[in-house]
């Protein structure tokens, strides 16, 4: 892997996310207590011994770079390995990354210094685990000039992503983007179900420069790597599929993209299980963080009067004070603190958050830092939320931000 270079793609705005994401960047939103969403695939990168990654960060990225400042700076530069931050720097034309391949593009001389063999294209924002090694070493034995990662789902649920065409030899011929009809393609490694695109694509580096340069030179384009890029390639190069091996070793595949607040609120609930889907205690493949400094979490009031500070099912993280209060099903982040005589269950509390007195809250996100006054009930009605100024998703999530 020392010959392949990594670029994670971390400038989106994440605006389905919002509130969340009103102050920093969707892959520096708070998941599963003491982390950040990048630190999955950054400790994919990590465990699969990739050691040359690219950042490239736009949308209020303070956070997240400092998150990787602090976390992540790991590798040795005396033998070649960094992790780097790149925000625009308009060395390429006058205007901001304007899409996913042009944010590549604009770095292209950094690529070029660089001389990969191969360059890992991967998104910042998705929860799973994968060996980029076993997917490169996939690559080389097709002699592919572009290798797409897929993932096996059932053709009902096609609707919901980008299926790809591939016919008996794993190539890539065609995409379907969200089909509608009943008949998606079927995939060759099963042919009961159906491959999506995971949105993780591995170049020759001849094979991308070039094709980003001819992108940034057609003024129709959205300079995107799915709508744009490899349709354009799919009829001119070997594009092959990778069916995705996933290290999670559970019952189903698990590859989740936390883009909404449902999904979001939905991926965090999968931790707290007993037998959850996402495994994060898998010393085999290690989920890296910077470790939050704050004191052991702590449970006060167990037995005085009807108070009890108790947490269930739930994950508890670091600095978390439960005084005399009840938490069930429930993710509560560093700082978090839960007041007397207040309930919370199938809730997410983010850094800091504080909970007054009497609270009841059911299927609430709480963002960070905020304080969410005595006597507060949120959860149990919609409307009375939204009156009350909470956001509340399709699905019933409320967000108190």
């Amino acid at each position: 892997m020392d010959r392949t270079l990594a670029i994670l793609l971390a400038g989106g705005a994440g605006e389905r996310l919002s509130p969340l994401t009103r102050h920093t960047a969707k892959p520096a939103v708070p998941f599963g207590g003491i982390y950040r969403i990048i630190d999955f695939t950054l400790s994919n990168c990590l465990n699969s011994g990739l050691r040359r990654i690219f950042v490239m960060t736009q949308y209020k990225s303070l956070e997240l770079t400092r998150h990787i400042r602090d976390g992540w700076s790991i590798f040795s530069g005396e033998i070649g390995e960094f992790i780097e931050t790149m925000p625009p720097m308009k060395r390429m034309h006058d205007d901001w990354y304007l899409g996913t391949a042009d944010a590549v593009y604009q770095n292209i001389e950094s690529i070029e210094a660089e001389a990969p063999d191969q360059v890992l294209i991967l998104s910042a924002d998705h929860i799973y685990k994968m060996n980029y090694g076993e997917m490169t070493d996939w690559h080389k034995q097709q002699k592919a000039d572009i290798t797409i990662a897929t993932i096996q789902i059932a053709p009902e649920e096609a609707g919901r992503f980008g299926v790809a065409q591939i016919d008996p030899t794993y190539r890539i011929v065609g995409f379907e983007e969200k089909p509608t009809h009943g008949h998606p393609a079927r995939s060759p490694f099963d042919p009961t179900m159906v491959s999506a695109s995971m949105g993780i694509y591995l170049f020759n580096t001849d094979i991308l420069l070039d094709a980003l340069r001819m992108d940034a030179s057609d003024p129709n384009s959205s300079h995107d790597f799915g709508k744009d890029i490899l349709p354009r390639l799919i009829r001119h190069r070997k594009v092959v599929a990778y069916d995705f091996h996933d290290l999670n070793a559970k019952r189903v595949r698990y590859w989740r993209d936390v883009g909404t607040l449902d999904a979001y609120y939905d991926a965090n609930l999968d931790l707290i299980s007993v037998t959850p889907e996402f495994n994060l205690y898998d010393t085999a493949w290690p989920i890296r963080t910077n470790p939050p400094m704050y004191p052991p979490a702590k449970f006060v009031f167990a037995q005085e009067g009807n108070r009890m500070g108790v947490a269930v099912d739930s994950i508890v993280a670091p600095g978390v004070i439960v005084s005399g209060g009840r938490v069930n099903r429930s993710v509560l982040s560093p700082g978090v603190r839960v007041n007397s005589y207040s309930a919370i269950d199938d809730s997410i509390l983010l850094v800091n958050a504080e909970i007054g007195r009497h609270c009841h809250l059911r299927r609430t996100i709480v963002c960070p830092n905020v304080k969410v006054p005595e006597g507060t009930r949120a959860g149990y009605d919609a409307a009375a939320d939204r009156a009350g100024g909470f956001a509340v998703t399709e699905t019933g999530i409320t967000v108190i931000a």
